[in-house]
């Protein structure tokens, strides 16, 4: 318990990861999109701050915290509520209750997604904009496999697919990410048995004049012309044909990939610093409002250098 006589008091990573967010979200935007659905003061209990619930929400995003454990998290942690802005003298912290149904609203009005517009139109506002090149990736995000649950039968919305020689089961993210400041401007979200190629279109902004990705998406060029004709088609193609390697394809491979590789700081930090490897809920709809609404934060995690006032 902290108290005015302590000495040797220390800001944790969190304290600071924190007061880098608080700088750097768009909270009026953000509420803005939100309230025409937010429920109006009443005859009944009065609702919650729309604020004090979206960054209620958020800390669930960067911490990967449920709505019980939320909860638990904001009774225990001052430098949470402070961010929140809650003080335990004057009310209580929301229930796992209240924060369930405003993640349902959020769901039900497909607000995730409104929140990634929302935030890379704030960060094309700040001079981060999207360029003409695109890199298009996919990443499998796990679910459980296990049949011990009440329906007795895993996720009929998530599908099982092999890689590597490896069977995984949940669903996949697909994203397209500008070549230059890493920004994730366009996401889709399938069964985990998608192929990647099937998706590139609905990846693209049309306005690029070159395209990366890895070998999952050769023979596309076709559909990446319809899309953007003026790009020109740099997925990596295959090297290896029959056991031997074509060294010259390696090395442009090799070339293309210093390009490429850029898609996996953004699954970096989505993955391990925000923790979604897996899926929280079941069916496909209220996993991929949770991801496209992570993608929003990982867009201003990767841009807060540029979006604080210090930097």
């Amino acid at each position: 318990m902290a108290n005015g006589f302590e000495r040797y008091g220390k800001k944790t990573r969190r304290a600071q990861f924190l007061e880098e967010m608080e700088q750097v979200v768009p909270w009026k935007k953000l509420c803005a999109r939100i309230e025409p659905f937010y429920p109006k003061p009443g005859n009944g209990r009065p609702a919650v701050g729309l604020e004090r619930m979206l960054r209620i929400y958020f800390l669930q995003q960067w911490f990967n915290l449920a709505d019980p454990a939320v909860e638990d998290a904001l009774n225990d942690s001052p430098v949470m509520r402070q961010f929140v802005g809650i003080d335990l003298g004057q009310e209580p912290v929301p229930d796992e209750t209240t924060v369930c149904k405003f993640r349902h609203l959020l769901e039900q009005h497909d607000l995730g997604g409104e929140m990634l517009e929302t935030v890379n139109l704030h960060l094309e506002s700040k001079g981060i904009r999207i360029t003409r090149g695109t890199i298009v990736d996919a990443t499998i995000i796990n679910a459980p496999s296990s049949t011990k649950n009440q329906s007795g039968e895993r996720d009929p919305a998530m599908r099982q697919t092999k890689k590597g020689g490896q069977w995984y089961f949940g669903m996949k993210a697909h994203v397209g990410v500008d070549s230059k400041t890493k920004m994730i401007h366009s996401v889709v979200a399938t069964g985990a048995n998608q192929a990647d190629a099937k998706v590139l279109p609905h990846l693209l902004h049309g306005e690029e004049t070159e395209v990366w990705g890895d070998q999952g998406y050769v023979g596309q060029t076709l559909a990446i012309q319809a899309v953007a004709p003026q790009a020109r088609d740099s997925i990596n193609r295959r090297c290896l044909y029959h056991g031997k390697l074509n060294l010259e394809e390696f090395l442009r491979n090799r070339e293309k990939s210093r390009v490429r590789s850029k898609v996996e700081h953004v699954f970096q930090v989505m993955k391990v610093k925000f923790g979604f490897v897996k899926v929280r809920y079941r069916g496909l709809k209220k996993n991929a409002n949770r991801l496209f609404a992570t993608c929003a934060l990982v867009n201003l995690y990767l841009a807060r250098r540029v979006l604080l006032p210090t930097a």
